[in-house]
């Protein structure tokens, strides 16, 4: 690609930095923004290809590019953009101020690092594979080349969705003709060379080979053929680290160890262990500060046996890069998949990103780009408004930082798209990484607003919800009573956003167990909302329907029905029948009809509801099989229990395939199962059926969990029945015990 070439009338290509077996690396600038970036280019695909197989190539670089996007962490690179340019996939990343351990490694003539240096790579490094593995990410190819140890101390590593992407394609042989599977010999674990399942611990068996080699100043195992090396991966034990280097502090020596451990379930159990236990390492023991002959390793060589082969993948395979490679403009390397040296190639310390100065002496963006930004910030609400939040929170993510390079962080403009990142993270069920994203809006906010302007009480407020979500109530209730004091007095006690804090308070009171104090609270906002917006408005409907909530739980079962009916008849009017709020409305009712007693009006509006929910969202919907276990239940209330039986084994059936079997919902429907069968009189089989809810249960939730004990009271009720009597007073004392916080739990 010519040096002149201008990506989607934005990324001007400047010099190549690096090149690999797949593509090419360019230091290239952003015209929109006037910023420099990082844009890896993947080859085009030749005629040999059939088209079939190009499809599915820009598909999968879509969809890892993507997840490349998706995450953010001080640890690893930033993908600012992708796309496709006359044929050629690009990855627009930031542009990195600093060396990768590989030339580092070079830098100080193959000798290994500091100490100090070593040990804080390890944490770094772990610490950002604990987030990515969290996400359901694995890199597959983490390997010296692939960290980066910036100016400022930061060490970040690269590649990531781009090297899942080689996997994705599968053993590349189509793809670069020499068979190659995804990975470098030196770091590959023995389930990468044995075809076997790999997940989050095949890294931990790499990042166990980049820290042995930059601790010692050769990977473990460091032979002249690839066949060589990927047989002691797979078959030899490794030397310990200080063997070779005897100032290297002991607990460094055995995590190591612990990483190259042949197989995975022999690792450390996460990154986030790993993180904890380099962290109370380093603090809590100090080396052997013993002079080092900083020796070259010469590993022992593996002993193959008879029958022991490698894939037929491994024929011909190259030894690929260890850290020690050559450097410089590197011509193509099949050996070493999507990533290969990419980064390695010039030297990138005059490259800078964005550097103190450069913030300090930000350009006025023009207004046409400000104008841009304001558009894409429009099309993510109106993505988020249809639902996609997914699409929605990569356009605010993007937006937010190009915004911040423009404007600042604090800039009120950057703060609303990280606002709105941290919604689409909060409606995307990453509740905690909302709470970060909110957390530091409502920082911004306070320090360029002040703590009582409206914005940043908004993002309190969102904090206040992400951790009821997170079921951190007594928390959610102190923030959301310091928000509304202050809504209170800046706004007024009928603002909109004051009745609407107070209606979460009142939901918050209702999760803490202050029931009395909910109701109160959710009846005057319910009728301050009519006054002012109206009976029939949502917010006063959805205000209504937690009032009669309360009540229900406060036993006021003939008030919760009449205020459930009143909600779903005012839905319906203004919703729809079919609206999913208005269907809400209507189990409830339900509910409160069996509460009271009422089994035969109930069972006919579940059988109404049933047959709404299947046109609405299908037989295995969730609210189907809702509405369709409150049918069941209020057949067994009407003494029909051959048909609840059927309706709850049914129900249960389905509930396992969609929900899974430990799911709550399933176990509820197990349970009723269990009911139906004691009813029935066959009290044997009841028996087993409540043992696999307790258990189930005990499992998931805890032996003293209130759902768990209710459990065993069942089953303790079922021996008794059966003539179990001794059996059953034992489960009955060790019931009471764990309420009573005195027994251990049964085993």
């Amino acid at each position: 690609m010519a040096d002149t070439r201008l990506i989607q009338s934005r990324y001007r290509l400047l010099d190549l930095i690096g090149r690999g077996g797949m593509g090419e690396v360019w230091r290239a600038r952003d015209e929109s923004l006037g910023r420099h970036v990082a844009v890896k280019c993947l080859k085009p695909m030749g005629p040999q290809h059939d088209q079939s197989f190009t499809r599915i190539l820009r598909e999968r670089f879509r969809r890892e590019a993507r997840v490349a996007a998706a995450l953010q962490h001080r640890g690893v690179t930033v993908v600012h953009d992708f796309g496709e340019h006359e044929g050629v996939l690009y990855l627009v990343m930031e542009l990195l101020d600093g060396r990768n351990l590989s030339q580092l490694l070079e830098d100080n003539k193959q000798l290994p690092l500091p100490v100090p240096d070593i040990v804080d790579i390890a944490e770094q490094v772990a610490d950002a594979l604990g987030y990515t593995h969290q996400q359901g990410i694995v890199h597959r190819d983490l390997k010296p080349a692939n960290i980066m140890r910036l100016t400022d101390g930061t060490v970040k590593i690269c590649d990531f969705g781009i090297a899942r992407l080689g996997h994705d394609i599968g053993f590349t042989s189509r793809l670069t003709g020499t068979g190659i599977a995804m990975g470098t010999p030196h770091y590959m674990s023995p389930e990468q060379i044995s075809g076997g399942h790999v997940d989050h611990r095949s890294d931990l068996y790499s990042l166990g080979c980049v820290l042995y080699e930059i601790a010692t100043g050769a990977p473990p195992f460091d032979l002249e053929d690839a066949w060589s090396v990927l047989v002691g991966h797979r078959d030899t034990q490794p030397e310990p680290p200080r063997t070779h280097r005897a100032e290297l502090p002991g607990f460094f020596d055995r995590v190591v160890l612990e990483l190259l451990a042949k197989t995975p379930e022999e690792r450390p159990v996460d990154a986030g262990d790993l993180r904890q236990r380099i962290a109370v390492g380093r603090t809590g023991e100090q080396p052997q500060l013993q002079p080092s002959g900083q020796v070259r390793l010469a590993p022992p060589v593996p002993v193959v046996l008879p029958g022991q082969e490698l894939p037929a993948w491994t024929r011909g395979m190259t030894i690929g890069h260890k850290a020690s490679g050559a450097l410089g403009l590197a011509p193509p390397d099949h050996s070493a998949g999507l990533t290969g040296e990419w980064t390695t190639g010039t030297d990138m310390r005059h490259l800078t990103g964005e550097l103190p100065q450069v913030r300090a002496e930000r350009p006025t963006p023009s207004p046409e780009l400000l104008s841009i930004l304001a558009n894409r910030h429009s099309a993510g609400l109106n993505l988020g408004r249809l639902g996609h939040w997914e699409e929605a929170g990569e356009v605010h993510r993007a937006v937010a930082a190009e915004r911040e390079h423009a404007l600042g962080p604090d800039h009120p403009d950057t703060l609303s798209s990280r606002y709105e990142v941290g919604f689409t993270l909060s409606r995307t069920g990453r509740a905690s990484d909302a709470l970060r994203e909110f957390g530091r809006v409502a920082q911004g906010r306070e320090r360029t607003l002040g703590p009582d302007h409206p914005e940043t009480l908004a993002a309190r407020q969102e904090m206040a919800y992400v951790l009821g979500r997170l079921g951190r109530h007594f928390e959610a209730h102190q923030v959301y009573a310091t928000v509304l004091a202050s809504r209170e007095r800046s706004m007024g006690p009928d603002h909109p956003d004051t009745l609407r804090c107070r209606h979460n308070l009142a939901f918050n009171l209702s999760r803490l167990g202050r029931l009395e104090d909910s109701y109160r609270m959710a009846r005057d906002v319910a009728s301050a909302r009519s006054r002012l917006l109206g009976a029939d408005h949502p917010d006063t409907l959805v205000t209504l329907y937690e009032v009669a909530y309360t009540l229900g739980r406060l036993g006021r079962w003939t008030e919760a029905l009449q205020t459930y009916r009143e909600v779903a008849r005012a839905r319906s009017r203004s919703l729809g029948p079919d609206h999913p709020d208005t269907l809400s409305a209507r189990y409830e009712v339900g509910i409160s009809l069996g509460r009271l007693g009422r089994s035969a009006e109930a069972l006919e509006l579940y059988r109404a509801l049933v047959d709404d929910r299947t046109r609405a969202g299908g037989p295995a919907d969730p609210e189907t099989l809702r509405a369709r276990h409150g049918l069941g239940v209020n057949l067994g209330r009407l003494a029909r229990w051959e048909e609840a039986l059927a309706e709850a084994r049914d129900v249960c059936a389905v509930r396992e395939r969609v929900l899974g079997p430990d799911h709550p919902d399933t176990l509820v429907s197990r349970r009723e199962v269990a009911v139906g069968l004691g009813w029935l009189g066959r009290w044997a089989d009841a028996l087993t059926v409540y043992r696999q809810v307790a258990t189930s249960r005990e499992r998931v939730l805890g032996a003293d969990h209130p759902d768990t004990l209710a459990a065993r009271n069942d089953e303790a009720h079922c021996l008794e029945q059966l003539g179990r009597g001794p059996e059953a007073v034992e489960l009955y004392r060790r019931v009471a015990a764990l309420r009573r916080g005195r027994g251990a739990p049964p085993h």
